[in-house]
């Protein structure tokens, strides 16, 4: 088969297999796995086209951690750092020991012993970044904890593997530390330059190409590839480089109109990150290490969620928040076997080791998507023997929480920012109201943001951007867009996420006001009528106080 055909065989086969799961309410992601391993060498082989197939995976991968990025802005980092990193630290250092002491009471050797425990400690960034965005749960608190650890995970991965490579080279302690220091100072480095571009540059670059959207989405993928591959040539991983460049926009208005049109590319390129994944598992080597296997699956899935309970309980976080970041790290990464397979390459541990790993993360990563995605049940199950984790009163949380209420919540949600829109969105802002606008145009949102009204660039015909707005908190969706086609689409898109309050969309005709009344509008608001209107009970006003005068 050529590459196309072979490409065009695994989309049929992933399409027919992912129908078959969601028939049967079973999750894609294992889907697109079982169809790896179908198409892969341990069953009938179709997959030859391995570059190809792998470059599509790594672009998937590089959008989706750039996505993730885009989510956290600064003042997220600096209230939730502290906790990603306490915990990603906490649970690297408990998995290492206690794992490493398990493998020994198995009778692994020593060396083998060592790079299963630190292969037990990185969790699936990937697969737990796509579980909760289904999920729609990458907003929230316990998601973007979860993201704050795993990224801390990954920059462990790439130190381990850089440290022991350089172990395998005979290289004393002196060598390994000087490795660990350029790691170090090539990261700072990174982090300073992109600081600059963040003040000085990004804003007004893509303010000018935010003018066209399809610029806009090019530059996009062409900024998290570039700096993917940057910090890949740095001695980073491709998904710190790409997750960097996400959160390099974070800060800006265009975070989520990027984020959205970004969604369904990701979905559709990270189908072969999972068909590479479960191409490479060697199914051969498994049936030898099953008991073992058996002992560390259980540790990684009941061990990890625990400690990662804890030391959020213990720094003031909910139980329930505890919990459900706790199960993101309840599986392995195939960077696990990556790391086993590094060892294999070096001469440290044996084909064996590898089986064994892969088994885990086979396990491990079935298991835990099940555990996510009914994380609510998993947990009501649960709760009442977790109360020990949590403090009287999780201050941190609390304390989260009527912060980000502040910034969130909207009673009024304007689509529209120009001469109606601003206006009223402004004098609704001088009476104390609290205003989201939205507007597709750059330099209407640039300018509107000058009269202290927060403005998100984004389409009213963009139904995913329509989910990322503070729907729970507004009391209003007013729309002062024409186009009534667009505003019928608009009242779809907000009762489809769950949208019950009141919405008022403009009408210039009087059919269309019928129509939109038809469609479940609150109110029509109609400029010119409304404004006649105005004029003429102002006018007879004053004629009529003149004529008494």
């Amino acid at each position: 088969m050529t590459v196309y055909q072979e490409l065009a065989l695994l989309l049929l086969l992933a399409a027919g297999v992912g129908a078959l799961a969601v028939r049967l309410r079973q999750p894609l992601i294992v889907a697109f796995i079982l169809v790896g391993m179908l198409a892969g060498p341990s069953a009938f082989g179709w997959v030859q086209a391995h570059s190809e197939i792998n470059l599509l995976a790594q672009l998937g991968i590089t959008i989706l951690l750039f996505v993730v990025g885009l989510k956290l802005d600064l003042h997220l980092v600096k209230n939730l750092g502290p906790v990603a990193l306490a915990t990603g630290l906490g649970q690297l250092a408990f998995t290492i020991f206690f794992g490493y002491l398990i493998a020994r009471g198995l009778g692994i050797e020593p060396i083998t012993a060592l790079y299963v425990a630190i292969a037990l400690t990185f969790s699936s960034t990937i697969i737990i970044v796509k579980l909760l965005s289904d999920k729609r749960e990458i907003d929230s608190l316990h998601g973007r904890i979860s993201m704050g650890f795993l990224i801390v995970q990954d920059i462990a991965v790439v130190i381990a593997m850089v440290l022991m490579s350089t172990y395998g080279a005979g290289a004393d302690e002196g060598a390994l530390g000087m490795a660990a220091l350029m790691l170090a100072l090539k990261m700072v480095a990174m982090l300073a330059v992109l600081a600059l571009l963040m003040r000085y540059v990004l804003p007004r670059l893509l303010h000018h190409l935010a003018h066209s959207s399809e610029l806009l989405l090019v530059f996009a993928i062409a900024w998290g590839a570039a700096l993917a591959t940057a910090g890949d040539m740095a001695g980073f991983s491709k998904e710190v480089g790409a997750f960097l460049a996400g959160f390099s926009l974070a800060s800006t208005s265009y975070r989520e109109a990027i984020s959205s049109r970004l969604t369904s590319l990701r979905d559709f390129l990270l189908l072969f990150f999972f068909i590479d994944l479960g191409a490479k598992l060697e199914l051969g080597t498994l049936g030898t290490s099953i008991p073992e296997a058996s002992v560390l699956s259980l540790f990684v899935l009941i061990g990890n969620p625990l400690i990662v309970l804890a030391i959020m309980g213990y720094m003031g976080y909910r139980k329930r928040t505890g919990f459900l970041a706790g199960l993101t790290v309840a599986q392995i990464s195939e960077f696990s076997i990556v790391f086993a397979a590094m060892g294999v390459s070096l001469g440290h541990i044996s084909i064996e080791a590898v089986g064994l790993i892969t088994l885990v993360g086979l396990v491990t990563i079935t298991a835990s998507t099940y555990m996510i995605l009914y994380s609510q049940p998993l947990y009501a199950f649960c709760r009442p023997w977790i109360g020990v984790f949590e403090r009287k009163k999780p201050f941190r949380e609390m304390a989260f929480e009527h912060s980000r209420k502040l910034e969130t919540e909207a009673d009024v949600i304007v689509f529209g920012m120009g001469r109606f829109g601003g206006r009223l969105a402004k004098e609704l802002h001088t009476q104390g109201v609290a205003v989201l606008g939205i507007d597709f145009d750059p330099e209407v949102a640039r300018l509107s943001m000058r009269h202290e009204v927060p403005v998100r660039f984004g389409d009213a015909e963009d139904p995913v951007l329509v989910g990322t707005l503070p729907l729970a908190s507004a009391r209003w969706v007013v729309s002062t867009i024409s186009d009534t086609d667009l505003n019928l689409s608009l009242v779809k898109a907000l009762r489809h996420h769950g949208y019950e309050g009141n919405i008022a969309t403009t009408a210039h005709l009087a059919a269309d006001g019928a129509r939109l009344r038809q469609a479940g509008v609150t109110r029509v608001l109609q400029p010119f009528e409304d404004a006649a209107d105005f004029a003429a009970k102002t006018l007879f006003d004053e004629a009529y106080q003149g004529a008494k005068t």
